[in-house]
């Protein structure tokens, strides 16, 4: 019976050493790189030409969703790496594709390296949210892959209604 309890206590204390140092960050880290991805090869695969297209008025253009991705990612990753928001370069709905495409990939890189320096330990800081509220940092990290993943499935609805599949279907 000892040698079974003594087996058991060292299965678990081997499994807990095992466990990454920062589980949070590294699922969000995940998650981003996945998101990331299919963003930028959602924004290479739509023409053009069809940047301003919205499926109907009150929705975001193909465009502007793009350049919103790029504004937010500069924002929140500012925040993930300092106490407020970050700022990109000024982009909108009517800034062109292949204005938009390097934009894309240069705030990602942005977020990529403000979560290579972010530890768990650091998620209950306090940072400066948007509109000057006080927040735990762990909310930007939130924000982040939820916006991303957001905004994506919103990329491949407007990919799909223009006949097009999106890169997380093509697997």
């Amino acid at each position: 019976m000892k040698i079974a309890a003594a087996i058991i206590l060292l299965a678990s204390t081997t499994a807990f050493a095992q466990e990454p140092a920062n589980p949070v960050v590294g699922t969000a880290k995940e998650i981003f790189t996945r998101q990331a991805a299919f963003m930028v090869a959602a924004a290479e695969l739509m023409p053009a030409e069809k940047y301003a297209y919205q499926p109907t008025p009150g929705q975001m253009s193909y465009g502007k969703v793009v350049a919103h991705v790029i504004q937010a990612n500069y924002g929140v990753c500012g925040m993930l790496s300092g106490d407020s928001a970050g700022k990109g370069p000024a982009v909108t709905d009517a800034t062109p594709k292949d204005q938009l495409i390097p934009a894309l990939k240069a705030s990602f890189a942005t977020c990529q390296k403000a979560l290579d320096g972010l530890q768990d330990a650091q998620l209950g800081g306090t940072i400066t949210y948007f509109g000057g509220a006080k927040k735990p940092r762990s909310r930007a990290l939130f924000e982040l892959t939820d916006d991303l993943e957001d905004h994506y499935s919103q990329m491949a609805m407007y990919l799909r209604l223009n006949g097009m599949i999106p890169p997380s279907a093509k697997k």
